[in-house]
């Protein structure tokens, strides 16, 4: 089995079979979004409650990102990347035959913590990847993961209106198994980068977040982006079910097909991508920034207007993928070895912003709608603008 060396360079195969797998693995966590208006009905709960399966999924993510990405520097990768994978395939085997909703949240926080597995493989890329090659080869994985977040709403939708939503889960979990048989087989063996014990690792984690202004930055950044994301995706599902005197009334395969309207921002992560390659990840950033306020306009207008609802979630998607390429173009800056523990401390504050803003969200749209949302998003789109303002000078 081939040994893989810092820097040695990954190949373009390898790379897109990275890129598949993570967009299959993060994918998981997505599938139940278009499906929350039939959940709610198939399980017997409350539209509110089922809203909770969209931060149910995020806290289980931010303890993956918390306890299980710092393995990435402490164990041999490939071994950890399969055996995530393959719980990622048994959270969603449970979710396909499960008979009551608190089992299948149960199941879908599993797999979500599994699923942070595609945090283990975008800075292995890095690690990988020849310098000068970082960046692409890190946004080509970021898109392989943002094509499956978005793609997986259309799919679901898709597959449960012609076969039922049990059949959604069972499609998934057989894919993840299949990728991780072929994982094994083509990943090099990759060393650990760090000797330090697993309690310590955990530590040093708090210790880069308060030595280090940039990732400070970046990770607020980050949650105020992930958390624009979640209020839209965490709603529109509603919007467009027709809840809450909504216009709209579309089943589960219209509703799904929204997801290709966000597969704009897959294009920005390589665009931003590469724009770091060539030192200009101020420039990525504040494109990101101005395209998260403009959104909320456009989304606020689409309450009635198909066209400009669109055209939001084009926006918002560029602008959230775009930004958060060049937040992990910035602290991949910093210490080489870390790399792993510097995504933990980055993407748990991005899945906290998501986790906050799609619990608030839930009960909001259920009590005052969808401009009341919108106004949700855009507070927090300014909150980002006000945090890169102060912070711009002083890292």
């Amino acid at each position: 089995m081939r040994v893989a060396h810092p820097g040695g360079g990954v190949g373009r195969r390898l790379v897109l079979l990275l890129a598949l797998t993570s967009g299959a693995a993060v994918a998981t966590m997505y599938y139940a979004q278009p499906l929350l208006h039939t959940l709610a009905k198939a399980f017997g709960v409350s539209t509110t409650t089922a809203g909770l399966l969209v931060t149910v999924s995020q806290i289980g993510y931010v303890l993956g990102l918390a306890f299980v990405v710092p393995l990435g520097d402490l164990m041999e990768r490939r071994r950890l990347i399969v055996i995530s994978i393959v719980l990622v395939a048994v959270g969603e085997g449970v979710q396909a035959v499960t008979p009551n909703f608190g089992l299948f949240a149960a199941a879908l926080f599993l797999t979500a913590i599994a699923s942070c597995v595609a945090q283990v493989i975008v800075p292995l890329v890095s690690y990988l990847a020849v310098e000068d090659q970082r960046g692409a080869a890190v946004g080509t994985v970021m898109s392989g993961l943002l094509f499956g977040i978005l793609l997986a709403r259309t799919v679901s939708g898709l597959i449960a209106s012609a076969f039922g939503w049990r059949m959604v889960f069972a499609l998934a979990g057989l894919l993840v198994l299949a990728l991780a048989a072929v994982l094994w087989r083509a990943l090099p063996v990759v060393p650990r980068t760090s000797e330090l014990p697993y309690r310590q690792a955990l530590r040093s984690v708090a210790s880069l977040a308060r030595t280090e202004p940039l990732l400070r930055q970046r990770m607020v950044l980050g949650a105020c982006a992930m958390g624009c994301f979640s209020v839209l995706w965490t709603a529109l599902t509603f919007l467009l079910s027709g809840e809450h005197g909504s216009p709209y009334h579309y089943g589960n395969a219209a509703i799904g097909l929204f997801g290709l309207a966000g597969v704009a921002g897959a294009a920005a992560a390589q665009f931003s991508g590469r724009l770091a390659d060539h030192g200009h990840l101020q420039i990525a950033t504040g494109g990101g920034l101005v395209a998260l306020l403009v959104s909320w306009v456009l989304l606020a207008l689409g309450a009635h207007s198909l066209l400009a609802l669109i055209a939001g979630i084009v926006v918002l998607d560029l602008g959230v993928q775009g930004l958060h390429i060049s937040n992990q173009a910035a602290i991949y800056t910093l210490h080489p070895e870390a790399r792993s523990r510097l995504t933990t401390a980055y993407m748990v504050a991005y899945f906290l912003g998501g986790v906050i803003l799609s619990a608030l969200t839930s009960v909001l749209y259920a009590t005052y709608g969808w401009h009341t949302v919108c106004l949700l998003g855009a507070a927090t789109a300014l909150l980002a603008v006000a945090a890169w303002a102060l912070t711009a000078r002083r890292v």
